[in-house]
Parts: structure tokens; C-alpha cells; sequence
């Protein structure tokens, strides 16, 4: 497809049909072993639906946010790559799917779904105008479709720049960026809160929010910095520079940094404030066997990727970048399960009912993205900043 002479010449490609084969398969497989799940281990199984749910929202929601970041900052940088990202954003109306499971087994997930429960404790009493299943399905609602609306808002105005090449589209997704930001700020603290922090309805962190947040970006960026290198390693991407992953691989070492001071500011306040209704939830998280989890989890998501990205040339190396962002997409996967389970199970294990979920979730974004190729550019040839982005340095 050429473009005019102010636009970088393009060709339009699709993804090889093996990713579709792949994707099939995957879906399949996983498909079969929730199900499976489900009949052999319902409570496990919900408890496993609730860790992919808030997984999926990172990767679909936290796009959405960077599409927003970059039109409201003006940033020409990732440009080239916003399709990926634009790609990845088009997981949110399938959200809806994966919430379903959710609310068939809210009863045992949701320790405040036991209406006896309530009646004999006064602090679910007190909680009962926010923590009721009505309310609880208004938020989801209004929240999906927020994201599922802006979503498909940034899309059409980007996919049809590039068609009519008009720079009036780019202020509009700039003004729908600052009204979506703040709704996204609220809307996963909310989602953190009621699918996280209300599984132990008596525990409580005005920090949860935020903690949230801060693996929701690390996972979204990760994940675009994983499929942008193999779509250039692929020749789908060809003009992008170590300028550009080195961006990606800053932004990645910054939201490890992010996530670790969160996550210790949380830890520290409690700790330090040592008040039994806030200490237990972190106890639970240190007996059992979960202690080895919690001492993983910061070893994981701290640790080893803040040497690994902590100078510049590892932040250039898409190699490293790959490994690095599968590594982090697992942690934060890990990251959820630490936040999730122990409310199931007061000994930290795994089990085949883990499996089948992360499957579903490989094999539904890599279906997304052979769709999204063959019916949009991989690249926003429209968009007037691409120029710029495409000769970015640093």
C-alpha cells in the first residue's frame, strides 16, 4: 500500500496463518482444560478465573491507557509501534466473556455473598452498601463498557487516518484521552478493589489501587514490547532503531521500580503501624508455604529485572528486551495469583486447574492479533507524526 509523499512508504502485510493455527489450538487446548477445571475443582477453578480476568484487564485496559499517554503527552517516539498496542486494546470487548465465569461462582469466591455470613458480622454489615452483588454488577458493567467505548473510540479515529489522512482525528483521540484518563483511574481502582482486595472483605489498603495499576502498566508495556520485536524481527515493523526499544526498555525499568516502591510503601505502612486488622493479610502471606511465594514474587518482579534493564545497552538488546518481557508478563501473572489464592487455599501450591487459563489467554491475543492484521495496517500510516517517529533519536 503506498502513501503519499509525506507518509513513509508502506506495505500492508498479515501475520503468517501458522499464529492463527497456533492461536486455534491453544484456545482449544485451554478451552477443554478450564472446563475441565470447572467440573473436577469449581471453587479452584473460580478462584483461577478471577487471576486470568484481572490479567486480561492489565494487558487490554493498560493499552487502552498507553494509547491515552501518548496522545495527551504529544509523544512521536512510539508512533510506529501504536498499532501493536491499538491491537492489544481490542482485547476489552472479550472481557466480557471472561467475567461471566465470575459471576456464576461469585458465591465461592466472595466471602460477603453469605447473606449469614453478614448477619453475624458487623464490619460486612457496615461494608454492605458497596459490597453487594447488585452493585457489584452496575460497576462491572459501567466499567466494561467504558473501556470497551474508548477502546473502539482511539481505534476507529487511528484506522481511519489512515485512509483519509486527516490531523483533525489525532485531536480528537487527544481530547478523548483527557476524558479517559481519569475514568481509568478510577475505573481500576475500582475493578482492583472488587475482584482483589474485597476477597477478604475485612482487610483493607488505600494503596491496593495503585499497587494494581502499577502491574497493570508493567504488564501492558511488557507485553507490547514483546510483540513489537518479533513483529520487526519478523519484518512486519522494519523501521524502528535501537532508539526505540531502548524507550521500551526504560519504560519497562521504570514501572519495575514503580511496582517495587508500591509494593514496599504498602508493606511498610502495615508493618510498621502493626494494627491486627491490616497485619493478618500479610501474615497469611508469610506461613504455609506462602512465604517462598511472597520471597519469589519480589525476587521476580524486582530483583532480576532491575539488573537485568539497569544499563543502557540492556535496554537496546531486543534479545534481552524478549526474555525480559516474558519474564515479567509471568511475574505479574505470578504477582496475581499471590494476591488471589491464599484467600482459597492456606497452603501455597499449584495444581493442573492452574493451567488451562493462562492457555485461553495466549491463545485468545494471538487469534486478536492475526484478525486485527488482515483487517487494519500494521503501522498508523495516517497518523501526521509518524515521520517524526520513524526518525526519532535520543
Amino acid at each position: 500500500m503506498s502513501t503519499d509523499t509525506q507518509t513513509p512508504s508502506y506495505t500492508s502485510k498479515t501475520l503468517s496463518p501458522q499464529v492463527d493455527r497456533i492461536g486455534l489450538i491453544l484456545l482449544g487446548i485451554g478451552v477443554v482444560l478450564v472446563i475441565a477445571a470447572f467440573v473436577f475443582e469449581p471453587v479452584r477453578a473460580a478462584f483461577d478465573a478471577s487471576i486470568l480476568y484481572l490479567f486480561m484487564v492489565s494487558l487490554a485496559v493498560g493499552a487502552i491507557f498507553l494509547i491515552a499517554l501518548e496522545y495527551i503527552t504529544g509523544a512521536v517516539w512510539s508512533v510506529p509501534m501504536r498499532r501493536v498496542t491499538e491491537f492489544l486494546a481490542g482485547l476489552s470487548p472479550f472481557l466480557i466473556l471472561l467475567v461471566i465465569p465470575l459471576f456464576l461462582n461469585l458465591h465461592d469466591v466472595f466471602h460477603w455473598t453469605h447473606q449469614e455470613a453478614v448477619n453475624a458480622d458487623p464490619v460486612l454489615q457496615a461494608k454492605t452498601p458497596y459490597l453487594n452483588v447488585s452493585f457489584l454488577t452496575v460497576r462491572t458493567i459501567v466499567f466494561l463498557g467504558i473501556w470497551v467505548l474508548f477502546s473502539m473510540l482511539f481505534i476507529r479515529n487511528s484506522t481511519s487516518q489512515d485512509v483519509t489522512r486527516e490531523a483533525s482525528l489525532t485531536t480528537k483521540n487527544v481530547r478523548l484521552a483527557a476524558v479517559f484518563l481519569p475514568l481509568f483511574a478510577i475505573s481500576i481502582t475500582f475493578t482492583a478493589v472488587d475482584w482483589g482486595m474485597s476477597l477478604d472483605p475485612h482487610w483493607f489498603s488505600t494503596i491496593y489501587g495503585v499497587y494494581y495499576f502499577s502491574g497493570t502498566v508493567l504488564a501492558a508495556v511488557s507485553a507490547v514490547t514483546l510483540i513489537v520485536i518479533l513483529f520487526h524481527e519478523g519484518g512486519y515493523l522494519p523501521g524502528l532503531r535501537r532508539d526505540h526499544f531502548y524507550s521500551l526498555g526504560a519504560l519497562m525499568f521504570a514501572f519495575v521500580n514503580f511496582w517495587a516502591y508500591i509494593a514496599f510503601s504498602q508493606f511498610m505502612l502495615i508493618w510498621y503501624a502493626n494494627l491486627p486488622e491490616e497485619t493478618f493479610w500479610f501474615m497469611a502471606r508469610w506461613e504455609n508455604g506462602w512465604q517462598f511465594v511472597s520471597v519469589l514474587l519480589i525476587i521476580a518482579k524486582f530483583g532480576v529485572p532491575y539488573f537485568a534493564l539497569l544499563s543502557q545497552e540492556s535496554k537496546m538488546n531486543t534479545k534481552r528486551l524478549k526474555i525480559m518481557a516474558v519474564w515479567l508478563l509471568v511475574a505479574h501473572l505470578l504477582d496475581l495469583y499471590w494476591l488471589v489464592m491464599p484467600t482459597h487455599s492456606t497452603g501455597a501450591s499449584l495444581s493442573w486447574v492452574e493451567l488451562g487459563f493462562p492457555v485461553v489467554g495466549v491463545g485468545m491475543i494471538l487469534l486478536l492479533l492475526s484478525w486485527k492484521s488482515k483487517r487494519y495496517n500494521l503501522v498508523p500510516i495516517g497518523d501526521p507524526k509518524l515521520r517524526r517517529g520513524l526518525d526519532f533519536r535520543l
